[in-house]
């Protein structure tokens, strides 16, 4: 049996995805683990695809777009506080921030985040504005 952990939304970034957003780690169980994301307005990510986890993402505030893609099946979702939205095991997605402040959502990741490697650069629908 894990102890309780609590834990405050850190102020500065932990580190940078492989899709180019900063992230804050929060905290995780065996199961999974959960990270505040951000993207610059005007900012597009680099299109990512998961080597073994899946997602779940729920955003907080911002406006912007997802993309997503399996086999032959693509859509565009707009992204703005409240959409809780999946990325499913070996789908490639890419989002933007689209409005006049940061995109920022929560994200679990099933299972939890194994590190350097995990995420795999594919070709997207926007041009990454990323470094």
């Amino acid at each position: 049996m894990g102890s309780f952990e609590t834990k405050r939304l850190p102020i500065d970034r932990d580190v940078v995805a492989p899709d180019g957003s900063d992230v804050r780690v929060l905290l995780g169980l065996a199961g999974g683990g959960m990270a505040h994301f951000v993207l610059a307005p005007g900012h597009v990510s680099m299109a990512v695809t998961h080597r073994t986890v899946e997602e779940i993402w729920y955003v907080l505030s911002g406006r912007g777009e997802m993309w997503r893609r399996q086999a032959d099946r693509e859509d565009v979702v707009a992204m703005e506080a409240g959409v809780c939205l999946t990325i499913p095991l070996g789908t490639h997605f890419q989002f933007r921030s689209t409005g006049t402040e940061a995109l920022a959502a929560v994200g679990v990741t099933m299972p939890p985040w194994p590190g350097d490697g995990e995420a795999i650069v594919v070709p997207g629908k926007w041009r990454p504005t990323v470094p």
